[in-house]
């Protein structure tokens, strides 16, 4: 199927584009299909392990064909988000006859997974707190599932549509507003305002984020091809190559090496978001297995049990008020409302010393019942939050004492609930990795040939590539889901505009619709499937 095109505008010429019509080997799909089935083995292995090695008891198969359909659609959506996202880290290679198209897309795949495997987890957890905090706690019931199916159905039917019509949309900015769909349904649903059912304050950082990446990748773009000309006065690195010739060698490994760092930044990124969503799924599942960090010693449970004591005590001495017979549902109230009420800090006192106490009294994590896993999860879920929201929002007035114990409290917290098996960074990973060897070339065409009225150079693509390597490693540092897409296919125009070539238009303002429709798009998308799906299940 021949990629559609968006302008009749002047094209390269022939002999400087790519050869495309070169078909993998035997070999090569022999290897896929290997990786793939190894992968999904390996997936099915670690659970069945996991479930064994707690000798879980299986009743009914309803909740493990739910956890198996949701495993599949979050990793068919890392699938789909490597062959949409490839080719921001391969058109310039490709284009500047860096490296051949199918060597390319084979060395970004296995950086891709390379960048999973060796990620934070930050990004993760940072899209989780988008979420609605009523389905967080309740993750394995039906509108926990329905959450998790409608919001990456959603974002994995964008995805396909703007990777069909070659458009470089941004797999972060569907999910995100995925996420936020679901949110507003749910909040909507409940008769209470839309605008209730999101963390706007979270969504606005994030959102930031995605609108200022295509800004950075235009305008430092732009400056380093000008630094670049000024400094650099070879003239053949900013004309378009001559047939199939390869760049001078130190350009060629400066563009193989900003390759080599876009996808492994894309990885370490984007690969987060599909991990943060499948401990979710896990959570809710299997939350005997995953629940909690099972792996924590026993003498940092221990330590766990101290430090929440001595938090307690500063908080009740910080507002020696009774505590209400039931602290959660006035933490509950306000994570979601972010109105501070006189119960409030009493109430966190009250679970502050609860949670301790459980966690004291079982000896360690691993040793938590499984009737009492799920509950013990969720109070330290809550916990967290407040107080991030309250160390946000500057509520309570406390002293630096007590300031210091919420924090290292709150670090405990997250230790025991924020974790990510390595078997899941591995199932992402080889989704994310495989799904950058399909369907590529459709987008790489767009950003090779239809930003710009004229060739890719290599100081252009060099400089692009640069720029989107070290701003989306930035963002991967401070746990923000940034564009890969947007940061270098504004690159590129930006080192178009630089170097005097000029922008086709028509091509840019598809472009800028698809970045516009993005948000609004999802939003309604996955709002709509989570009212179907809270209707069937």
């Amino acid at each position: 199927m021949a990629t559609p095109s968006f302008t009749a505008t002047s094209a390269p010429a022939s002999s400087a584009k790519p050869q495309f019509d070169k078909k993998p080997g035997l070999i090569t799909i022999v290897v896929f299909v290997a990786v793939l089935a190894i992968g999904l083995l390996f997936t099915a292995y670690s659970l069945m392990h996991d479930m064994n090695e707690l000798g879980t008891v299986v009743t009914t198969w309803t909740p493990f064909l739910l956890l198996g359909v949701a495993l599949l659609i979050a990793l068919g959506f890392e699938f789909v988000n490597g062959f949409h996202d490839t080719a921001n880290a391969v058109a310039t290679v490709i284009y500047t006859h860096s490296l051949p198209p199918n060597v390319a897309v084979v060395w970004s795949g296995f950086f891709n997974f390379l960048g999973v495997l060796l990620s934070s987890g930050a990004v993760a957890f940072g899209i989780i707190a988008l979420l609605p905090v009523e389905l967080i706690l309740q993750v394995g019931s039906s509108a926990g599932f329905a959450m998790i199916f409608a919001l990456l159905i959603a974002a994995i039917l964008w995805n396909l549509g703007t990777w069909w019509l070659g458009l470089p949309a941004s797999s972060s900015h569907t999910l995100i507003g995925s996420i936020i769909g679901v949110g507003v349904a749910n909040a909507l649903m409940h008769g209470r305002d839309g605008t209730s059912g999101v963390d706007w304050a979270q969504a606005t950082k994030i959102g930031y984020a995605l609108l200022l990446s295509p800004l950075v990748g235009f305008g430092c773009a732009a400056l380093l091809l000008l630094a670049l000309r000024a400094f650099v006065k070879n003239r053949a690195l900013y004309k378009e190559p001559k047939g199939q010739t390869p760049p001078p060698w130190w350009i060629r490994g400066l563009l193989i090496v900003t390759c080599t760092g876009v996808s492994f930044a894309h990885g370490s990124n984007d690969g987060q978001k599909g991990m943060g969503l499948i401990m979710l799924i896990l959570v809710g599942t299997l939350p005997m297995a995953y629940a909690l960090n099972r792996t924590m010693p026993a003498d940092q449970a221990l330590q766990f049990a101290a430090v929440a004591e001595v938090t307690q005590q500063a908080l009740v001495k910080a507002a020696p008020l009774p505590a209400p017979a039931d602290p959660r549902p006035v933490l509950s109230e306000y994570v979601r409302s972010k109105e501070a009420t006189p119960q409030l800090v009493p109430a966190l006192a009250a679970l502050t010393g609860s949670i301790g106490a459980q966690v004291k009294s079982y000896g360690s994590l691993s040793k938590v019942p499984a009737e009492a896993v799920g509950n013990v999860r969720n109070d330290m879920y809550l916990s967290s939050e407040t107080i991030r929201l309250m160390d946000k929002n500057k509520v309570g007035n406390f002293d630096a004492d007590t300031s210091g114990k919420l924090q290292l409290f709150k670090q405990q917290i997250d230790n025991a609930t924020r974790f990510i098996p390595l078997w899941v960074k591995i199932a992402v990973a080889i989704a994310l990795g495989l799904g950058t060897m399909v369907g590529w070339k459709r987008i790489v065409v767009t950003v090779g040939e239809k930003i710009g009225k004229t060739h890719l150079t290599y100081a252009q693509g060099a400089s692009a590539e640069t720029v989107a390597m070290l701003t989306i490693g930035a963002a991967d540092m401070f746990g923000l889901p940034v564009s890969t897409t947007h940061v270098l296919s504004s690159g590129v125009a930006g080192t178009m505009v630089a170097n005097g070539g000029g922008l086709q238009m028509k091509t840019i303002r598809n472009l800028l619709m698809a970045w516009v429709l993005t948000l609004p798009a999802a939003i309604l998308l996955s709002g709509s499937l989570y009212w179907l799906f809270t209707q069937l299940f």
